[in-house]
């Protein structure tokens, strides 16, 4: 977690927030108005898959940009309203995961980079992406039913398979087209950040492990309980909520 708040002494990190946030939000909010799902909290997303390949690009960067893209979003979509904390805190686990989970996988390949050039790197991509999309669904879908809202059941799914969807179909082609060249322009976070700006903790791995056991199975029990409309879901998966939070942060 050191890297999210070290990225702010570098100036070039700081302006890649700002332009995952800014292409995140303008791609968010047409479709706000144009293609709702369900109105005031979800819509179609093509948009989802900008955090996805930021964070393999940006790294960190990506988690800033990913939260506060979310939030002008809300603000200028007009969505904006108490879920906006849970969207802005699950869409910080969308932009953040990615880059970390493919960080701690087992270099087995020579080339570790994402380039989307081996069938093995487009299922790892798929992989990170769809354990993103639940973690980020989990806890927006967790907090808007805990403020009686949206029952569960109904907005966890639609999260999760709205962002896995279009990260997986739309991520790999971009991947090929912009990984290259952000990395001949030197805007890889590795490239930018010296390396103990990006030292993982002690308990990194851990927090991987807390994080894959928590994300999926955690979104499927809060939708799979009956009466999603009731505190029950609140406090059924408020200890899978917490410890994917903690394996996040250890990460």
């Amino acid at each position: 977690m050191k890297d999210l708040l070290t990225l702010w002494k570098h100036t070039r990190m700081v302006v890649l927030v700002a332009l995952t946030a800014a292409v995140y939000a303008a791609i968010l909010i047409p479709f706000k108005v144009a293609i709702p799902i369900i109105p005031g909290f979800t819509e179609v997303r093509p948009a989802n898959v900008i955090p996805v390949i930021c964070s393999l690009m940006f790294g960190p960067a990506a988690a800033w940009g990913a939260a506060f893209g979310n939030l002008a979003g809300d603000i200028y979509g007009g969505t904006f309203g108490p879920g906006s904390a849970f969207g802005f805190v699950g869409n910080f686990l969308y932009g953040y995961l990615p880059y970390k989970l493919w960080a701690h996988r087992p270099r087995r390949l020579a080339a570790n980079e994402p380039a989307m050039t081996s069938a093995r790197q487009v299922v790892d991509y798929a992989a990170a992406a769809v354990l993103a999309s639940a973690a980020c669904a989990f806890v927006i879908a967790w907090g808007v039913n805990a403020l009686g809202l949206v029952p569960f059941a109904v907005l966890g799914p639609i999260i999760a398979t709205n962002n896995a969807a279009v990260a997986i179909i739309l991520g790999p082609p971009l991947m090929r087209i912009l990984y290259p060249r952000v990395r001949r322009w030197g805007l890889l976070y590795q490239d930018v950040m010296p390396a103990e700006d990006l030292s993982r903790g002690r308990l990194a791995l851990v927090g991987a492990f807390l994080v894959v056991i928590t994300a999926i199975p955690g979104l499927v029990t809060g939708a799979a309980l009956a009466g999603a409309f009731t505190a029950d879901v609140t406090f059924a998966t408020a200890p899978l909520v917490a410890a994917m939070l903690i394996g996040a942060a250890l990460l």
